[in-house]
């Protein structure tokens, strides 16, 4: 079992520049079935991958890969053509949530937006325009979404992930490689692992995932990483103080952060009052997580959750 993707999920990209054709080389290395791209100057064309296989991704495939990518007008033809149901988007931050939206218009079921930097703005528009529909967006500024040996869609290495027992959800991307080393080191391995953003107006929350993940039978545990700003990690602590079933392991990077100075991500910016690490640690604490005291620590806090 896995959430959100698994081996059979059909992908378009969107957004064919140098990052696009970089990281959709890399997926279908790993077995993601990239069916698609959209770019409306290059339509009618076809951008072609070989390479040798990452034979981290999905097992027992040929050694070597030679796959045709169409290239598509709108998000709606490519959709059409494919049967696609996902779309990743590296899109520039000016048009990446007309992009977003394009692909919520068309019907896909999930959009996973790798692009930094787009204006708040424009993703407060976005996240309106989705409100009316059934489309799941992850991101945007997230290294996206991975189900180890099954399908990649994102920027995050794929040799460091393995299958296994443990789902990852955080806000951070380099923590969330250190999380699924470290799992992937001790023999825990991933069934999932999401990294949602660390914008300030984002997709899908740590709630969200945090509620796929108990629901899913193959995931025996959580790591959920956050960071200083915004509210997000105090309202999932207090769903998994009334609903998750599963043992939780939890970071919050930022903890020697001055007030009112972002650090990193959009997001991570204490003002108000509110938004401290400290608030974060006890709300999660206090909900029955086990806190690593350092990136250090996450893979051996959540063999100490899972008791």
């Amino acid at each position: 079992m896995s959430i959100l993707i698994n081996a059979d999920t059909k992908v378009l990209v969107q957004g064919m520049g140098r990052t696009g054709r970089f990281h959709t080389d890399k997926a279908i290395a790993y077995g993601t079935q990239m069916v698609g791209a959209v770019h409306p100057s290059k339509a009618g064309t076809v951008e072609k991958y070989t390479g040798e296989t990452d034979h981290s991704g999905v097992a027992g495939r040929p050694d070597t890969y030679d796959v045709d990518v169409p290239i598509y007008r709108s998000v709606a033809e490519a959709k059409d053509a494919t049967g696609a149901t996902t779309s990743v988007v590296y899109v520039p931050p000016p048009f990446a949530a007309d992009a977003i939206m394009e692909a919520a218009e068309a019907g896909l079921e999930l959009v996973i937006c790798i692009t930094e930097g787009i204006p708040v703005a424009d993703m407060v528009k976005a996240k309106r325009y989705l409100e009316d529909g059934s489309t799941r967006l992850v991101g945007p500024n997230c290294p996206g979404v991975i189900t180890p040996g099954e399908c990649k869609i994102g920027i995050m290495p794929g040799y460091i992930h393995q299958p296994g027992r443990i789902g990852v959800v955080s806000r951070s991307g380099t923590l969330t490689y250190e999380a699924v080393y470290q799992l992937t080191t001790i023999g825990l391995g991933q069934t999932t692992a999401v990294g949602i953003g660390g914008d300030p107006v984002n997709g899908t929350n740590f709630v969200d995932v945090l509620s796929l993940f108990n629901a899913d039978p193959a995931t025996e545990g959580v790591i959920m990483i956050g960071e200083i700003g915004g509210t997000a990690e105090e309202e999932a602590a207090a769903w998994i103080g009334e609903h998750m079933t599963k043992p939780v392991s939890g970071f919050i990077a930022g903890t020697t952060a001055p007030p009112g100075k972002r650090m990193g991500h959009a997001g991570a910016i204490i003002s108000g009052g509110m938004g401290t690490a400290d608030a974060k640690i006890s709300a999660l604490l206090e909900a029955g997580v086990t806190i690593a005291p350092t990136p250090s620590d996450l893979g051996s806090a959540m063999v100490e959750a899972m008791g």
